[in-house]
């Protein structure tokens, strides 16, 4: 029988699932949570808790929040194709998730658990798509949210998602970074609220997901996907580390995480081959990813040792021209999402992914999470129609 734990990945130790702690007490890491004797066996619920087995095999199914999160759609275009240089290239598009991110899929589980310990409050801090699932899982479990927010760095679509599900909003001076420590704060201050960024190792459960639907469906070499905090990165690791575990899958895609110029920490060091991260001050026009301390670095650099994976950067002028491809390919995705087509195109360039490779590329947030960059266009007047 399955029986999961908090362990610490760098020292061992274990704790109950009963405790609400996310760092080790005894080295000061972040905990995952581990699952002993799991078992590839899928139930009868729908997306993510089609995997209940594999993320949160004792959760009582009473306790579960969903609306419906996951079995997102895998497109394949030629436009992308051709822009890319890679003629297998798909496209997974989280965006479809209910609030419009890949976040759902970690907040179903993360937001269950906070109800399973009976939690009544949830705190996060975000650049956006994290409060915009949080405030709405929170609101849909019957919990109040508080989401710190770093006010001038957040589009206001995301914004407005939280306030309209009934978020308390904090507003914080600084950048996403700021936020996160005065997460940490809190927490060290006072235990009644149930955290919700990918500190909680439970939200990294969730968004193995997208991982286990990604090889059923094909066989990629390459997984590229936009890379801030890390907490993908750690989560597909750990995602391929079960199936090929539990010999569900016989060889090991590489993992790309790709990073913008501008907030770029973890792509310095993996490849400065440095001691520790060094954090920088985050610029970049891809809010979801600007961030420059990521707390999730040392989970992140062992899914990329596992997967002998890569990472790599991309800038601003990049990504928006990715961006541009995919919107007028139909499919359409925020900022940050275009990173992961970004790094494609420049690593099909520089001849590490070739034309046959077979490519899955992740779209992290819907097309409306952020309009600020109104896209060129050309407006037709009615005689033009007429002529």
């Amino acid at each position: 029988m399955t029986h999961s734990v908090l362990k610490c990945p760098s020292c061992n130790a274990e704790y109950t699932i009963d405790s609400n702690i996310y760092i080790c007490g005894k080295c000061g890491n972040i905990l995952d949570v581990f699952h002993h004797n799991m078992e590839y066996s899928l139930t009868n619920m729908k997306g993510v808790w089609k995997y209940k087995n594999l993320i949160h095999p004792e959760i009582p199914e009473k306790a579960i929040i969903t609306r419906g999160e996951g079995n997102t759609m895998l497109y394949r275009n030629a436009r992308i194709s051709n822009y890319s240089g890679v003629d297998k290239i798909f496209l997974k598009h989280e965006g479809e998730n209910p609030t419009g991110s890949f976040k759902d899929r970690g907040m179903t589980v993360a937001v269950s658990e906070a109800v399973r310990l009976n939690f009544n409050k949830t705190l996060c801090a975000s650049t956006g798509n994290t409060s915009a699932a949080a405030a709405s899982y929170s609101a849909f479990g019957g919990i109040e949210s508080y989401v710190m927010i770093p006010g001038k760095n957040v589009s206001a679509n995301k914004l407005f998602q939280a306030i309209a599900y009934g978020a308390n909003i904090v507003d914080i001076e600084g950048d996403f970074d700021t936020a996160m420590e005065n997460v940490k704060k809190a927490i060290a201050k006072r235990n009644d609220f149930y955290i919700l960024n990918s500190l909680n190792p439970w939200r990294i459960e969730g968004q193995k997901t997208i991982i286990y639907e990604i090889m059923e469906k094909i066989k990629p070499d390459f997984i590229t996907f936009p890379a801030g905090n890390l907490g993908n990165t750690s989560a597909f690791g750990k995602a391929l580390m079960d199936l090929r575990a539990l010999g569900v899958i016989d060889y090991v895609p590489k993992l790309v995480a790709i990073q913008a110029s501008g907030a770029s920490p973890f792509y310095d060091y993996i490849n400065g081959k440095e001691d520790t991260i060094h954090p920088v001050k985050a610029e970049t026009i891809a809010s979801a990813i600007k961030i420059g301390n990521p707390v999730n670095y040392k989970k992140a650099k062992r899914a990329i040792e596992f997967t002998k994976g890569i990472v790599e950067k991309v800038t601003d002028e990049q990504i928006m021209e990715a961006k541009r491809e995919i919107d007028r390919s139909g499919i359409g995705c925020e900022p940050a999402s275009a990173a992961s087509v970004a790094g494609v195109k420049k690593l099909k360039e520089s001849g590490i992914i070739s034309r046959g490779d077979t490519v899955a590329s992740i779209l992290t947030g819907n097309i409306l999470k952020d309009v600020s960059l109104v896209p060129e266009h050309k407006t037709l007047s009615i005689q033009d129609i007429f002529q």
